[in-house]
């Protein structure tokens, strides 16, 4: 049983899917012991995984658990804020679909969306929708693939995730602070609207998404630089290994191809900061070496 504090009282909150994987993960909590687990999951079932991941933070603060010391596997129609607030250790994946908020406030764990297994020979998942609006809100570290299209407003105020996602909705990246979003299909409008830091990458081969940009604060380019390109080349591999993305495979098959068509999106200021920074650490590398004669 969980308690909340709710105007001066504490409110009790039962009867949700949290307490069983909560009482299942025990000697994960405490000892740090892997598990596996598997659950079924429905849309009535809202912030699954939020209530362990409180249990978590409260024991290891923000360090959380080694990596994928808990992994857990739900099949179903996951309701909204699935894995809201997911902490470090924690290995979410999921074979259905999402609803709204899911990842909101992402802190340092991972979750993976894709289509369930059994589907028609003729599905692709890049053409269709697996995750609604407002996704990753607020995070501020971990990891998210998803293997499908979002809706809106997706990864608004990102502070520090990673996530590859197949198309998004209008939005997207809105008020972004930091962290890495790969976008491997169509936008909506308004691209990047407040996006002050972080990086952005998304595949354009039609070189119409300048078009569903917000130019005000960012800039685009190609990806050629060499960290960049190894940067982007890491991330889709990630995907492919946590989802199993066909579009991803068929990307990383014919690299030196998709790449061409990838545009990079990062906020003027932010690049400027970075350029600084690199130049400072140069002057060190100059300054050490000119010690050592």
């Amino acid at each position: 049983m969980a308690l909340y504090w709710d105007r001066g009282a504490f409110t009790r909150v039962t009867g949700v899917k949290d307490e069983e994987i909560i009482r299942a993960a025990q000697k994960a909590i405490d000892h740090q012991e892997e598990v596996t687990l598997d659950y079924a999951i429905k849309n009535t079932d809202r912030a699954a995984c939020t209530m362990l991941s409180g249990e978590i933070a409260k024991r290891y603060g923000e360090a959380g658990l080694p990596d994928a010391t808990i992994k857990i596997k739900f099949k179903g129609s996951a309701g909204q804020s699935f894995g809201a607030f997911a902490v470090r250790g924690l290995d979410i994946r999921l074979e259905g679909e999402a609803n709204d908020y899911f990842g909101k406030g992402l802190s340092g764990g991972r979750i993976s969306i894709l289509p369930p297994a059994r589907r028609s020979e003729d599905f692709k998942a890049e053409e269709n929708i697996i995750a609604g609006n407002t996704g990753l809100y607020g995070a501020t570290s971990g990891e998210l693939y998803i293997n499908g299209k979002v809706g809106e407003r997706f990864g608004v105020r990102n502070s520090g995730a990673i996530a590859v996602i197949e198309g998004a909705g209008d939005h997207c990246c809105e008020y972004m602070t930091g962290g890495r979003v790969v976008v491997l299909g169509r936008t909506g409008r308004n691209f990047a609207a407040g996006m002050s830091g972080g990086v952005a990458y998304v595949y354009d081969p039609d070189h119409t998404f300048d078009y569903f940009c917000n130019m005000d604060m960012v800039e685009l380019s190609l990806v050629e630089d060499s960290v960049s390109r190894k940067e982007l080349l890491e991330l889709i591999r990630q995907h492919y290994l946590h989802t199993g993305s066909a579009l991803a495979g068929r990307m990383l098959d014919d690299w030196h191809r998709y790449i061409e068509d990838f545009i990079q999106v990062i906020p003027i200021e932010y690049k400027r900061v970075l350029e600084e920074e690199k130049m400072a650490r140069l002057h060190e590398k100059i300054a050490d070496i000119q010690r050592d004669y």
